[in-house]
């Protein structure tokens, strides 16, 4: 049995040799073990079950000093995270302040050299009118004269008075066709090499301090006190810009659908209740408006816009039973108006600024039985493809390509963010509808930054 001796199989095992470790009979002891300090095997059973858990213990206090390192670790990640976002932010808004700057600048060169041509154009103008005025007076003589030629006769009246026109614009001709001076305004662009955004600096973020002391005779863990330390600088407020609020005047929305932003650093809002563009500065500041008219006086609801190569707006909307593609100055002149399937969804618009396509997003049926899909238009209206069939889009509502040409596409109903290559090749999908990382519900509005993000 357990408590029987292997080697004297009819002796219990009542003693413990504490040299060999071993339990052994009485038998064993004037053997083997012979001299050899024993105890109960109780007594023996206790003090090693006394040592085990005090490594258990120190293990366990070990574990607890890693474990503290890593949290303080996941605090540090936060805190570098933050530092990123509110320095990228400093960025942006210094950059949109020389923007601002320079735009002011650009402004006010631009109104100059309109001045001048004005006053070109004004001097040229009167240099026309008088030049005019001569040449009918002498253009009348001259008809006049060759009439009489024409009837014949000996006498030929007016002569005196083609000598006297004639005379007068022989002397007078070489002056009245002198061309006026004018003064054409030249641009010198200004040194740009010297052109400083600022500087990125590394400063040292004080990590958490992790000073955790183990007692491995009492087991107890003594945290220091965590304390987070960054640049006070980067802890400014103000950079994000929020304007708007409902209702019709100047600067408020009504249900706004679309947003585009130009290089001038222009924002375009669709006002679609409001049936109307808006037009702001990066800081909010209203600039202009106009009514998205469409020909016979009527307007369009807004749904989506997009800026061109050329400044101009491309503007999706309905009115009635008809959805349009209407392209606008930026005053709100129509230039091209595209006739498209009349549905009750939403639609995006993108521009391929590399191919100077319209990309247009459509959607069809009922809810929940809905069918979707991307198409692509040329500025005269032409149809050249549509995208999205054989991926089972069902409601793209916002669509985006970036400066490869890459159309993506998020489709609302889906929960996924279709991607196609220039040549409308899919490329991949993402998302699928969950709150799980990586997972999206109802995803909206898509746009990329400068660099394909």
């Amino acid at each position: 049995t357990e408590n029987t001796c292997i080697f004297h199989p009819w002796e219990e095992l009542k003693l413990y040799c504490e040299q060999c470790q071993l339990s052994v009979c009485t038998e064993c002891m004037g053997d083997v073990h012979a001299g050899h300090r024993t105890t109960t095997p109780k007594k023996a059973s206790q003090e090693r079950r006394a040592a085990v858990q005090e490594l258990v213990t120190e293990g366990r206090n070990l574990l607890e000093t890693y474990f503290t390192f890593i949290r303080s670790l996941r605090d540090k990640e936060k805190v570098l995270n933050e530092h990123r976002k509110q320095t990228n932010k400093n960025i942006y808004h210094a950059c949109n302040k020389m923007v601002e700057m320079l735009i002011d600048m650009k402004e006010s060169l631009v109104a100059e050299v309109d001045q001048t041509h004005r006053q070109n154009m004004t001097a040229i103008e009167g240099q026309r009118e008088m030049v005019l005025t001569e040449v009918a007076e002498l253009a009348a003589v001259c008809d006049t004269a060759e009439e009489r030629l024409r009837q014949g006769g000996t006498e030929l009246p007016g002569q005196k008075n083609l000598t006297q026109v004639i005379g007068k614009y022989r002397t007078k001709a070489p002056l009245s066709l002198t061309p006026i001076q004018t003064r054409a305004a030249v641009f010198h662009p200004a040194d740009t090499r010297g052109l400083e955004l600022g500087q990125v600096r590394l400063h040292s973020l004080r990590s958490p301090s992790v000073s955790t002391v183990t007692s491995h005779v009492t087991g107890t863990v003594h945290d220091s006190e965590y304390q987070q330390q960054g640049d006070n600088t980067q802890s400014q407020a103000g950079f994000r810009t929020t304007f708007g609020g409902k209702g019709s005047e100047q600067g408020q929305f009504d249900r706004p659908f679309g947003v585009a932003v130009s290089e001038e650093g222009e924002i375009f809002v669709a006002d679609r209740g409001n049936q109307r563009i808006q037009i702001f500065t990066l800081q909010g500041a209203f600039v202009a408006q106009f009514m998205t008219a469409i020909s016979g006086g009527q307007n369009i609801s807004p749904q989506n816009v997009a800026v061109d190569t050329e400044g101009n707006l491309w503007v999706v909307g309905n009115h009635g039973v008809a959805d349009f593609a209407v392209l606008y100055t930026r005053e709100g002149k129509v230039l091209t108006t595209i006739d498209l399937q009349q549905t009750r969804w939403s639609r995006g618009v993108a521009i391929d600024t590399r191919r100077n396509n319209i990309i247009i997003t459509q959607t069809t049926g009922e809810w929940g039985f809905c069918h979707g899909e991307v198409q692509v238009f040329r500025p005269d209206g032409k149809l050249v493809r549509t995208i999205g069939d054989q991926q089972g889009m069902k409601n793209p509502e916002y669509v985006a390509v970036d400066a490869d040409g890459n159309v993506l596409v998020s489709d609302c109903e889906d929960s996924s963010v279709y991607v196609y290559d220039e040549e409308a090749t899919f490329l991949f999908s993402f998302g699928g509808e969950g709150s799980s990382e990586g997972q999206l519900t109802y995803p909206r509005g898509i746009c990329t930054d400068g660099v394909g993000n």
